[in-house]
Order: C-alpha cells, then structure tokens, then sequence
C-alpha cells in the first residue's frame, strides 16, 4: 500500500489543510490546479460512479470477473479504474462486495490504490446505500439501526444524530466515505412502492429535523451525507425502478411539503443531493425526469434553494430515466442539467464515450465539466481523501459492531416500537398466563444480511424474556395447507404472535390472521414493513409496528411484548381506513403505552 507520503505526492501537493475544516471552497486554486492537469478522458471518468463485482480490487472470484467482463468489459475493480479513471466506485451486496467488515476495508484500501498509483491518480468516492431498515448494503457484524420509519416513530433527533454519527464511523473505518442516505422524501401516499418506510413519515417539519440531524451525524464522522430523491419522491404509486412517475404536486405544495427536508439538508450543509427520475409539472412541464431538467436541478436545486454541494443521479439503469431518451443521451442530458456525478450506467462503455463525444462534438464545453469536477474534488478534499485515503484493520476491529454501537442500536430501537392497538390489555403478555408462544407470519428475505428470519427472530426474543416460544412460518401468502397447519398449531399455545407484511384486502395473510382469530387464541400481530396492515385487520386485539423485519426491530418488538420495555413510538404517518380510505383510523402521532 502506497504511503502517506506517496499519496500527498500523487495528488500533486494538495495538503491537509485543504482536506479538513475550512470553508467548502478553500483552497480552489490548489483543485483548479489538479483539474488543469487531467485529460479529456480523465475529467470524464471523475464524474461517474460505477458499480463492479467482486470482494477484491484486483482478485475476484471469477464468477465476479466474468460479470465485469460482461457488463464492464473490464475483469476487476482496479481495471476499471485504470481504464475510465471513475471517481467513484458504488458498493452492493449483489456485486459481492460487502463479504464481512476486513474485506470491504481490504477492498476500499484496493480501490484506492488502483486510483492514487495512475498518472494524476486521484482518490476515490466509495459510495454505498446504507439507509438503515429495509435499504441496507453492509450487514452484520456491522451495527444495524432502525430504518427511518422507525426514527421517524421514535421522534428523536438526537438517535437520528447518533445513529449517523455510529453509522457513519463504522462505514468509514471499512473505506466507505459517501453514503446515500438519508432518505429526505416526505411519505404522504400510503399506496408508495418504493419509498414508504424509507421515509421519517408524512409531517415535512418532522422529516426536515431528522434529515438534519443525521447528516449532522454522517458528517461528524466524516462520511458525506446524500439526501435523496429530489425534488420529493414521497407521493407516488409507480416505482421508479420500473416506470416513470408524475408528482401532480401544486407549486405550492411543493414548497409547503417536498421542499421542506431538502432545505433543512440543505442548511445543514449536506455533501450530496440525489435526484429523482421523476416528473414534476409543477417545476419543469416539458416532461423530463427531474435527473435530467435543468429547471428543476439548476433553477430549483442550486438557484431557489442555493446549493452548491455535489448532485448525484438515482442509478441510471433504472426505467424511470431511461424512458424517453437513449442510454447514450442520458448521462449528456444530466451533465447539461447540473447534475455532478452519473451513478451506475446500465454501459459504462456508452455513457462514459456519449459524454466524450458530447464535449469534443461541442455540446458540453470542458468548462461545464470542470465545474462539477471542482464539486466533486471538493468534497473529497473536505473529507480528507487527499491526505489519506486509506483504512486499517484495526480501525475496523476498534469501529465496527462494537458493544457500545450495538447497544446504541438497541436502545433507539427501544424507542421506536409503536403500539397501535392493545385491547383489554393483552399486551404485555404474561408468562403465567401466557407462557406458550407461536410465532407465524411472514418471513421475507433480511433486507440487511442479518439472522432472520422474522418468526425465528422474534420466537428466539421471546424466549430470551422467558416465554417458551415456537417459530412457524407462513410466508407472505400462505397456502389453505399452511393456514390449517397454523390453526392446528395454535391450539398447543397460550397466545400466538404474527407477522404481517403490507397485507391488502384479498390477502392469504388476511385469511391466516382471521382463522387464528377464529381459535379463541389471543392474537397479537406485529405489522414488520408498512403500519397499514392494522386497517386490514381491525380485529386483532393487538397490533404493533416495528417498520422493518430487521434483528434490531423485531428484538425490541418482543421486548415490548414481554413487557420489558414499555413501547414509546407515535405513527409518523397516518393510517387510512381499509373500507373508506379518505377516513383517518389513526392519525399522526398516535401510539398507545403501558
């Protein structure tokens, strides 16, 4: 590994005082400088932000270097570097990457290396999502916090701050310096399927204050913060992923709802902004996504709202961007919008030469693109990238999941768990009475690498708080056979504990619940992703939500029904009615204790 000083001399002199405090601009001349130096093709590169497979920079599985050669051309990480020169490199479980805490620091040290020993080398953005709940890159050991839901329920800006303080130094103790996180969409559409829990809820104010407390948090620990999806992506039906969503939002909506969070990012002096593959009539009606409208990213983002951080695309293979215009188009488009850095092209190979030709072909001038250089460069200068890029396995063992952060987890989950429903108090359970525990319900695939599944989770709390508790899954549509098997099951317990996940009218899950209902059994229900589900089951004497099926939520959600804590949450968004929607059967703020 290249030394401290071999570093300080690749980046051509750029010192310490450059990469820590000051002001966002200090020291220009010094980037200018390093900017005035690169190639065409190295100014290109710096502004993309490319996934690749495999745990090493250098020696991939060769399953991993088959894929790169497949979608890259390239066999590993440090090729890909030495080729397109991009100045950021994206983290995913599925490209293999986030393997355990040693080798994801082995693998950023790798990354870095490849970069910093080219001519001009230059250190790189290591990025990942690592949102916490459902949205997660780097599972356990790691220490895993509630999603943001969960913090929304929990109220507390202070766990917002610590969860990105914790959150943050254990990412950059692995060599992960960007994370795109936090989530700062205001969650009004209970029929969202790509962003609900993702969301701290539905009150803009509420969300705004937690959004800027955990950028607070991130950045103490020298990770930059990405609010994500501007201008708002809380109210929508379509997933962007696949289809190509319309905000209907008024002007004035918009400033009054989705505007919000992204200004108090925005005061709290965020690193990155991430847009939207969106359209939003209201503030661009010629049709384009958000990602690429230069209304929207220049006269909104850095005009009206006076940001001049970094602005970073949504993935650029997903639908949402790619519907009205070419994979070659695209990337140009978002450049002339504003935008800093291209994240993840479905081809590397045509997005990183459309930008090439679109500058030598006039198009772009050289001058546009030093200027989200100089952004980029500035960040990495203000994270210390230029004094040292590198991490050690010591710091990981010293950082990562250490007693002290996973307790912190637990505490704040503590603090999360929302009572909906407790009718004649059958919450907390008694062990006297109720010391026989089956767990069923729905086990979907842990969103963060944890243990899982959620019946196994919550039956092993249980039993952690002295219930004799049985685990039985049921999945997210059981079957008549599996329905039977759970009522056959119940008559042996005192009292059964179900797992729902976003269950709609005509449900299986709804069947499950109202057969076991049907036992005489009491029945508590534990809705793990969207607290919807209690409007489809108004029957069920108990009803908690925990937000997410991750370890930390589901532990404190059995604490909270062995009665060990007292549950503290308040719904962050409202619940409708199931027969008349336009009906509130639980309002903002609602959440019942004992």
């Amino acid at each position: 590994m290249p030394s401290r000083r071999t570093v300080l001399a690749a980046t051509m002199g750029v010192t310490a005082s450059l990469a820590v405090g000051g002001t966002a601009h200090a020291d220009d001349t010094r980037l200018r400088s390093l900017i005035s130096r690169m190639t065409l093709p190295e100014k290109v590169g710096q502004l993309f932000v490319m996934r690749v497979y495999g745990h090493s920079a250098t020696a991939p599985d060769q399953a991993d270097i088959d894929a790169n050669l497949s979608e890259i051309g390239v066999r590993t990480a440090a090729e890909l570097i030495a080729k397109y020169r991009v100045g950021g490199i994206i983290y995913f479980t599925w490209a293999h990457n986030t393997r355990d805490p040693h080798q994801i620091a082995d693998l950023s040290n790798g990354i870095q290396k490849a970069s910093l020993s080219q001519p001009r080398g230059l250190p790189v953005l290591v990025a990942t999502d690592q949102e916490h709940g459902i949205v997660c890159r780097i599972g356990a050991p790691a220490t895993l916090f509630p999603g943001a839901m969960a913090i929304g329920a929990g109220g507390s800006r202070g766990d917002a701050r610590t969860l990105g303080r914790i959150s943050g130094a254990e990412l950059r103790a692995m060599g992960v310096n960007q994370d795109y996180s936090p989530d700062a969409d205001v969650n009004v559409n209970p029929a969202n399927p790509v962003i609900g829990v993702r969301s701290f809820g539905a009150d803009p104010n509420a969300v705004a204050g937690l959004v800027a407390a955990e950028v607070q948090g991130y950045q103490s620990s020298q990770v930059a913060a990405t609010a994500k999806h501007f201008p708002g992506h809380g109210d929508t039906a379509v997933d962007s992923h696949f289809g190509f969503p319309v905000i209907t939002h008024s002007r004035e909506v918009w400033e009054a709802l989705d505007a919000v969070p992204f200004r108090a990012a925005v005061k709290a002096g965020i690193d990155s902004i991430m847009t939207a593959h969106i359209m939003v009539p209201a503030l661009d009606d010629s049709g384009d996504p958000a990602t690429l409208s230069h209304p929207i990213v220049t006269g909104v983002l850095r005009g009206e709202l006076g940001y001049d951080g970094v602005v970073i695309t949504d993935a650029l293979g997903m639908e949402g961007v790619r519907q009205k215009y070419g994979d070659d188009r695209v990337p140009v488009l978002a450049l002339k919008a504003g935008v800093d850095q291209l994240l993840n092209p479905p081809s590397l190979d045509v997005a990183w030469n459309a930008v090439l030709k679109a500058v030598r072909g006039g198009e772009l001038t050289e001058a546009r693109l030093d200027e989200s250089i100089l952004r980029v460069l500035r960040l990495k200068a203000r994270l210390g990238l230029f004094e040292d890029a590198y991490v050690s396995r010591a710091g990981v063992d010293r950082t990562v999941g250490t007693p002290a952060h996973l307790a912190a987890a637990d505490r704040i989950a503590e603090r999360t768990t929302t009572l909906l429903v407790n009718s004649a108090g059958l919450l907390p359970l008694s062990r006297r009475t109720h010391g026989k525990v089956l767990v069923v319900g729905a086990d979907p695939a842990s969103p963060t690498g944890t243990t899982g599944p959620p019946t196994g989770v919550l039956a092993s709390a249980l039993g952690e708080s002295g219930f004799t508790a049985t685990a039985l899954s049921t999945g997210t549509a059981p079957s008549a056979a599996t329905v039977a098997k759970a009522v056959t099951a119940a008559g042996a317990a005192d009292a059964v504990v179900v797992a729902t996940y976003n269950v709609t009218a005509a449900d299986a899950q709804k069947t499950l619940v109202e057969r076991l209902l049907a036992t005489g059994k009491p029945v508590v229900a534990v809705a793990v992703r969207n607290p919807y589900d209690v409007a489809q089951l108004p029957a069920v004497s108990a009803y908690l939500a925990s937000y997410s099926w991750t370890d930390v939520e589901l532990r404190a959600a059995a604490r909270v029904i062995a009665g060990r804590v007292r549950p503290r949450g308040r719904l962050p968004v409202a619940v409708q009615r199931a027969d008349d929607p336009t009906q509130v059967l639980y309002p903002v703020g609602h959440g019942l204790s004992y």
